[in-house]
């Protein structure tokens, strides 16, 4: 298999543990990568599909149907895309939708596809309209409609296809076109992982990192990693330093506490910014309601990434809320951070249990 990682957007410099970007210490991510489906922990019930769906299309001797992935980041669109070409035997070209300007160099991608290949498209819901116009006939009839000149001498060419398989991965899927989103014959949710699954796939990374652990400490890593493989994988390596340094190289629990105790992460798995987030609410806003943009510019972030990458986990364990009004803390999120719940908390009437 061929991996083309041209048309990526570039690594991403001194991101935070919690980030749904690859930062540059992650391309060493691909290395801790499953190459086959038996080895892919986790999503049992989208892996099983997936199966049945490759080998039908094994026996046919067709390309797969085009594929979307979607769900939070970090927990495996990429690693799966590259999955499925391994168990077709086909190549595979990464791109992203941002990456794919202009008609044309949507159509440079296409053209240069193989028989069979798959062309894996990451944040899918941002390519430009004009570009998924072109996309359609590609899908369905692959064959692609170009427009040579201008005016009334302009002409249209229709160049066909190799048969490919699209797999396109977002981690907004309500943001893509309906046009769009029904040309995908398969449509696969990723979930978030278990503590126990999470465990496994430390255990697996650390092996290959060379670095020893024990179950106890591959379970403290994994539960404060927010159900996220990518997050594991970084708090792994992160551990893996303060046991070279300051232990005697072993990854235990105690050490594995101790390092993201340091690191700011508590139990949970709550950063600095989780608890800014929290923090700000109760003490400017009484608890909420408090609309995205106004916590976003409170404590300084971007709305887009605190309703991608923070919020999702706060609502899962039942610190945040939503309400037509905006976000609300909930009482677990007061007790958690040690604040006494004032009586008629201004928000609290919103909530409800």
């Amino acid at each position: 298999m061929s991996i083309d990682f041209s048309n990526n957007a570039p690594f991403v410099e001194e991101e935070p543990l919690v980030s749904p970007t690859l930062t540059r210490e992650d391309e060493n991510e691909y290395s801790l990568r499953p190459q086959r489906l038996r080895e892919y922990i986790g999503q049992e019930k989208a892996k099983g599909n997936l199966e049945i769906f490759i080998q039908a299309a094994k026996m046919r001797s067709e390309p797969l149907d085009h594929v979307l992935l979607h769900g939070p980041p970090g927990l495996g669109k990429t690693t799966l895309s590259c999955i499925i070409a391994n168990e077709m035997g086909v190549n595979v070209r990464v791109t992203s939708g941002p990456a794919i300007e202009k008609a044309g160099d949507l159509a440079a991608l296409l053209t240069n596809l193989n028989e069979n290949d798959i062309l894996f498209v990451d944040e899918i819901h941002r390519l430009n309209r004009s570009v998924e116009e072109v996309l359609y006939p590609a899908m369905e009839d692959f064959a692609i409609d170009i427009i040579i000149g201008k005016g009334p001498s302009a002409n249209s060419i229709r160049l066909d296809l190799p048969k490919f398989t699209l797999i396109g991965a977002t981690t907004r899927a309500g943001q893509l076109s309906a046009p769009l989103r029904d040309r995908f014959g398969v449509t696969l949710r990723l979930e978030l992982y278990t503590p126990e699954e999470l465990a496994l796939i430390v255990t697996r990374s650390a092996g290959i990192l060379d670095a020893p652990i024990e179950p106890d400490g591959a379970m403290e890593i994994a539960r404060r990693s927010r159900g996220t493989p990518r997050i594991a994988n970084r708090m792994l390596r992160r551990v893996r330093d303060f046991a070279q340094v300051v232990g005697d190289g072993v990854i235990t629990k105690a050490l594995s506490d101790k390092a993201l105790t340091a690191l700011e992460v508590d139990y949970l798995g709550l950063d600095n910014i989780d608890r800014r987030m929290l923090r700000a609410i109760i003490e400017y806003y009484g608890g909420g309601p408090v609309g995205l943009e106004t916590l976003a510019a409170t404590i300084n972030e971007e709305s887009v990434t605190l309703e991608d990458v923070y919020e999702p986990y706060l609502l899962q364990i039942g610190f945040l809320t939503r309400t037509p009004r905006g976000r609300c803390v909930t009482p677990k999120a007061y007790q958690h951070l040690g604040i006494a719940l004032a009586n008629g908390a201004a928000g609290m009437d919103q909530l409800t249990f």
